[in-house]
């Protein structure tokens, strides 16, 4: 038996706690609807396979409205806080992970997080909230000017793209790598 791996009979600590992983699991779905429903309302073609467009725009903007919830609900959990200050701050050690080009050799040390996921997380967040932001005022519509909501929509859609592509890697790496629990 290989050193690195664990026996069969050794006891498995889950690296999430149930909090933690059924916060994953409502993001994952609210931003999974909000990213199926943004393709409908993007894509003509598919607005007009889908129809009911003004249904689709509803769900859409429920879910996106919806989408910190889960995250401010698990801040009734204990271990779902002390994650939040793990991903918060990165270390020197973080800083010297990121310029490594031999990352997963395990000689830089590693906290709970490495800091691509710090990274990915914080990425998450912030564009979460400019999309809950140029949401409201694209929504909205008595709010603020036309010139103040045509920009909304750019930052909106040019946010959603990036947030689409860094929702494609976090799914790739677990894919690859194991979901850690």
């Amino acid at each position: 038996m290989s050193a690195s791996r664990p026996s069969a009979a050794a006891p498995s600590t889950p690296r999430f706690s149930r909090a933690e992983r059924e916060v994953h699991r409502a993001v994952a779905v609210l931003m999974f609807t909000c990213m199926a429903t943004a393709a409908v309302l993007y894509n003509g073609s598919l607005a007009l396979l889908v129809g009911h467009r003004h249904l689709v725009e509803l769900v859409h903007v429920w879910s996106g409205l919806a989408l910190p919830v889960p995250m401010l609900l698990g801040a009734a959990s204990a271990a779902y806080r002390a994650d939040v200050l793990r991903l918060e701050r990165l270390t020197r050690d973080d800083w010297r992970w990121l310029r490594s080009r031999r990352r997963r050799d395990g000689s830089i040390p590693v906290d709970r997080f490495n800091a691509g996921q710090k990274l990915n997380a914080a990425l998450v967040v912030g564009s979460v909230l400019v999309l809950l932001g140029t949401g409201v005022l694209m929504g909205w519509t008595g709010l603020v000017r036309l010139s103040w909501r045509s920009g909304a929509t750019f930052v909106h859609d040019w946010f959603a793209l990036g947030l689409g592509l860094l929702v494609a890697g976090h799914v790739w790496f677990a894919m690859r790598y194991g979901t850690g629990d």
